[in-house]
């Protein structure tokens, strides 16, 4: 076992109470909307209540980690990333050419279930009749994640390759991420992702999914720096001070 791992993740897992505190939270996303006081920047993190820690300690485990607009003039806000993973309240279905979180998932429920879905992921646009045809598994895609308890850290600043958001996510997937390590807080055997080896889905992706027990692909062979746990938690702790 990597003890220094563990003790990172541990430290990790007690800032997010912190956050959890701070924010009133976990909030589920199907219970969230754009009326609600989002700030424009953050960092999310997503958990499943049936994917349990064994190793840092007690409580479900972060299975995504997620940021928006770091490219140097991007304009995303937080919330609009968000209401992308979540879908479109009305039909309940979405839109997984614009989110990769979805993609993952809806490749994995196909691969799971047995479903047919030959367009599924192809393609960055697809006309209306296609997109009708995908709808029964977009909803399915949207009852999946809107279901999932997530938290955000606000974190303000300007878009960019120093973006210090971009900074937490990466070396947070990285300490999370099980890829080709002593597996830490492994996920179940029932858990989704396991699954994500439909044709749908590059081979990397699916490699990287499978292998580090996260809906993340980016970043989870990267190392980890363990100061950015010094960042998150000021961070955390500055929300207090704002509010």
């Amino acid at each position: 076992m990597d003890t220094q791992r563990l003790e990172h993740l541990i430290r990790f897992y007690s800032i997010l109470d912190g956050l959890e505190h701070s924010i009133g939270g976990p909030h589920k996303l199907a219970d969230c909307s754009g009326r609600m006081n989002w700030p424009s920047r953050g960092v999310y993190f997503f958990r499943e209540a049936s994917e349990l820690r064994s190793d840092s300690g007690r409580g479900p485990r972060v299975v995504r980690v997620g940021t928006h607009a770091l490219r140097t003039g991007g304009r995303t806000k937080l919330w609009t990333r968000l209401s992308q993973h979540k879908g479109q309240v009305a039909s309940g279905g979405g839109n997984h050419r614009g989110s990769i979180f979805r993609l993952i998932v809806g490749a994995a429920l196909i691969r799971r279930d047995g479903l047919i879905f030959p367009t599924w992921g192809n393609g960055s646009t697809a006309e209306s009749f296609v997109r009708s045809g995908e709808v029964a598994l977009e909803r399915q895609v949207s009852r999946l994640i809107g279901d999932m308890p997530f938290l955000w850290v606000p974190i303000g600043d300007e878009p960019g390759p120093k973006s210090r958001r971009g900074y937490i996510e990466r070396n947070a997937i990285a300490l999370l991420s099980n890829y080709n390590k002593p597996p830490l807080d492994p996920p179940s055997q029932e858990w989704l992702g396991r699954h994500c080896e439909r044709e749908q889905v590059s081979e990397s992706v699916r490699d990287r999914v499978m292998k580090s027990g996260l809906w993340n692909s980016d970043y989870v062979d990267a190392a980890y720096d363990p100061a950015f746990l010094n960042e998150l938690g000021a961070f955390v702790s500055a929300i207090g001070r704002v509010s």
